[in-house]
């Protein structure tokens, strides 16, 4: 879709790779943008039943543009622009970079391998499920260049990650590998190949309704700033919409008939 992204869509999974290997996928203003028109056209796309997020070469993505930094160093500011006016409903344009993946109606699977710093950390933690090679390495970086994270990480860490342990990690910098950022919450599970194993998990889930995937993923979305009657009327909501439904009957007698379903795609 770009010189920054490279999409490929099979059989219900896009497999979407950041493509900047030369800097370790490092975020630039066209890395923002792509990753952002990217999200947003495939949100759109009936026939995506699941996403990959990769990075090619030996980093998922090191974080910010080495060459921002270097601006901010000689006292020129950054090249992105103001941050506070809302570009994307409630996020600016570099937190959309990482927002639309969880906002998305299609679940999405980060393969996390070599470093996933700063940003490209948080775009990680925008995806449904993370899975993590066992010498990679993630960190909430931006305290070491007197920055503090921006890219929706706050918003995330919090249903993810103890309050103590994220402030840790703002505070500090430290990295953490494979182990124990599942221990902590920051990756789901440790693989050796974490790009095989995401696209077996995303080839699964393109595999059942998509009517089901997208409800459990609204219903999963909104149960951090929900209250209890809430999440029960939406539970309803949902389930009424799919009772009877063409997808849930057809899940319905390929089970019974022992068979792979043949969905419809979402309209």
């Amino acid at each position: 879709m770009s010189d920054r992204i490279s999409v490929s869509i099979a059989d219900g999974v896009a497999d979407v790779r950041l493509n900047r290997p030369d800097k370790m996928n490092a975020l630039d203003m066209a890395m923002f943008n792509a990753l952002r028109d990217t999200g947003e056209e495939l949100a759109g796309n009936g026939s995506v039943r699941a996403v990959v997020l990769s990075g090619e070469g030996r980093a998922f993505c090191a974080g910010l543009d080495f060459g921002n930094f270097k601006k901010m160093g000689d006292g020129e500011g950054s090249s992105v622009g103001r941050l506070t006016p809302r570009t994307h409903g409630i996020a600016n344009h570099a937190q959309q970079a990482v927002w639309i993946w969880r906002q998305m109606p299609q679940p999405v699977i980060a393969a996390v391998t070599g470093v996933a710093f700063g940003g490209g950390c948080q775009i990680a933690l925008g995806a449904d499920i993370r899975l993590i090679a066992p010498d990679a390495r993630m960190s909430v970086l931006e305290i070491k260049w007197g920055l503090v994270p921006d890219m929706a990480g706050l918003a995330l860490m919090r249903t993810l990650l103890r309050d103590d342990i994220a402030r840790e990690l703002t505070y500090t910098g430290r990295q953490v590998t494979g182990q124990e950022a599942v221990d902590i919450g920051l990756a789901t599970r440790v693989e050796e190949n974490p790009y095989a194993a995401a696209m077996a998990m995303a080839r699964e889930i393109a595999s059942k309704s998509p009517d089901a995937v997208r409800g459990s993923k609204r219903l999963l979305n909104m149960v951090a700033d929900a209250d209890e009657a809430a999440i029960l009327l939406a539970e309803s909501v949902e389930q009424e919409k799919l009772i009877g439904s063409p997808n849930q009957i057809e899940a319905v007698k390929a089970g019974l008939g022992k068979r792979a379903p043949n969905f419809t795609d979402v309209a």
